[in-house]
C-alpha cells in the first residue's frame, strides 16, 4: 500500500469512526430526552390512598342525560358504536354543547365529516357561535400525525378540553396504516393516539360502527374484540327505532355494553338484549334551523313490555265476549264459530279462549269433521 493508500484508509477510518461516535451521541440524547418526558410505571404504585380510605371510585361527570347522570367517564376512554344513521353525531354534540355552557373546551376529531357538517348540527342544537369559536376545537385529520401535527395537537390539548370526540375509528385507524381486525393494531391506535389525550384529563369517545347483523353484533363494534375489552369507561350501544331526519322526530334506545367503573348501570335498566338500558335519545329536526334533543331516562318499563301489557290487555276484554258468545249459542261452537261470534283480531281471540280452556271456563269435546267444540262446563263454580 502506498503512503497515500495509507493516509487515505486513515482518513476514512478516523471519519468512520466520528460518525459512529455522533450517532452514538444522538441515541444516547434521545434515550436520555425520552427518560425524561416519558412516565415512569414499572415502580410499584402508591396504594396508600386507596387503603387509608381517600381514594375515590372514577364518577361520569361529562355531558349528562336529561335528569342529571353523567354521560362519560373523565381521563378515560369511552365509546359510542351504532349501525349508520343511528345517532351517534347527535349523541356526542349534546354532550359536547353542555360541555361548552358549561365553560369548558371541547376537542373534536374527525375523520368522517367536515367542519360544516359538524358545527351546522351543533348550532342547531342551540349552540351560540361565539361559543363554538372560543371553547369548539374542531380537528380534521388527513394524514397520520408526524411531529410537527402532534406540536399542534398538543396546543389543542393545553386548552384542557373536557371532552374529545374521536368521530371514525375505522378511518382513524386506516389513516394509521393499522388494521381494524387486529387486536395487536387496534391496542397500538389506542396506545399511540386515544391513551395521550385521556392522560390529560378529557373524556375520550370514540364514534364507531357495529356490524351489519343484529344476530352477529352482541356488544362489539366492528374489527378486534379490543375495541370494547380495551376501554376503561364506558361503552354505549345505539339502537335505533325511529329514523332521524329533517322533518322528523327520530328516537335511538342507549344500552351499555361496558361500563369498566360500574357506576353507569346503576342508574340504567336490565334488558332482554343482556345489556343496560340507559335512555332514549329523542331528536325532534322539524325545523332544519333548530333542532330539539334530549336522552331521556329510561322509563320503569320499556315500549316491548308495554306492547305485551297492551295484548294482554286486549285478550283480557275478550273473554267476558266469548264466554257470552258460547253461552248464547245454540249448538257448542267450533274454533271458527267462536270467532265469528266476536269482534276482536283471530289470534287475540284463540288466545283468550285457549286461557279459557286451561282455566276449566270452557270445555271441549270433539265434533264432526274433527273440529273441537266448546262450551261452559255444568259445575257453576266454574
Amino acid at each position: 500500500m502506498t503512503a497515500n493508500a495509507a493516509d487515505r484508509a486513515r482518513i476514512l477510518r478516523t471519519v468512520d469512526a466520528f460518525e459512529q461516535e455522533q450517532r452514538q451521541a444522538e441515541a444516547d440524547q434521545a434515550a436520555a430526552d425520552q427518560d425524561e418526558t416519558a412516565p415512569r410505571t414499572w415502580g410499584a404504585v402508591d396504594l396508600a390512598a386507596i387503603l387509608d380510605g381517600r381514594y375515590e371510585a372514577p364518577k361520569p361527570t361529562v355531558g349528562r342525560r336529561d335528569d342529571g347522570i353523567g354521560l362519560f367517564y373523565p381521563g378515560r376512554m369511552n365509546s359510542i358504536s351504532s349501525e349508520s344513521e343511528a345517532g351517534k353525531t347527535w349523541f356526542a354534540l349534546i354532550a359536547c354543547l353542555q360541555e361548552i355552557n358549561n365553560d369548558n373546551d371541547v376537542l373534536y376529531l374527525d375523520f368522517e365529516d367536515d367542519a360544516a357538517g359538524v358545527v351546522g348540527r351543533l348550532l342547531a342544537l342551540g349552540a351560540h357561535p361565539d361559543d363554538v369559536l372560543a371553547r369548539f376545537h374542531y380537528v380534521r385529520p388527513e394524514n397520520k400525525p408526524g411531529p410537527v401535527d402532534l406540536v399542534d395537537l398538543a396546543a389543542v390539548l393545553d386548552h384542557r378540553p373536557t371532552l374529545a370526540v374521536v368521530d371514525g375509528v375505522t378511518e382513524a385507524m386506516s389513516m394509521y396504516g393499522l388494521e381494524l381486525k387486529d387486536n395487536t393494531d387496534v391496542a397500538r391506535f389506542g396506545r399511540e393516539l386515544l391513551r395521550p389525550i385521556a392522560d390529560k384529563g378529557a373524556a375520550v369517545v370514540t364514534l364507531d360502527h357495529v356490524v351489519k347483523s343484529a344476530e352477529n353484533r352482541g356488544r362489539y363494534s366492528i374489527g378486534g374484540v379490543h375495541k370494547l375489552n380495551g376501554l376503561n369507561g364506558v361503552a354505549y350501544t345505539l339502537d335505533n327505532i325511529r329514523p332521524f331526519g329533517v322533518g322528523v322526530t327520530g328516537r335511538t334506545r342507549i344500552y351499555i355494553a361496558k361500563d369498566r367503573p360500574a357506576q353507569l348501570r346503576r342508574n340504567a335498566l336490565p334488558n332482554k338484549t343482556g345489556m343496560h338500558w340507559f335512555g332514549d335519545l329523542v331528536v325532534n329536526a322539524e325545523q332544519p334551523e333548530f333542532t330539539d334533543a334530549h336522552i331521556y331516562p329510561p322509563a320503569q318499563r320499556d315500549e316491548d313490555e308495554q306492547q305485551e301489557n297492551a295484548d294482554a290487555e286486549r285478550v283480557r276484554k275478550l273473554k267476558p265476549q266469548i264466554l257470552a258468545a258460547i253461552a248464547a249459542a245454540k249448538e257448542p261452537p267450533s274454533v271458527r264459530g267462536v270467532q265469528d261470534r266476536v269482534t276482536g283480531k283471530a289470534a287475540d281471540v284463540r288466545k283468550a279462549l285457549a286461557e279459557l280452556i286451561d282455566a276449566g271456563r270452557v270445555v271441549t269435546t270433539p265434533g264432526p269433521r274433527n273440529a273441537t267444540l266448546h262450551r261452559i262446563p255444568d259445575d257453576p263454580q266454574k
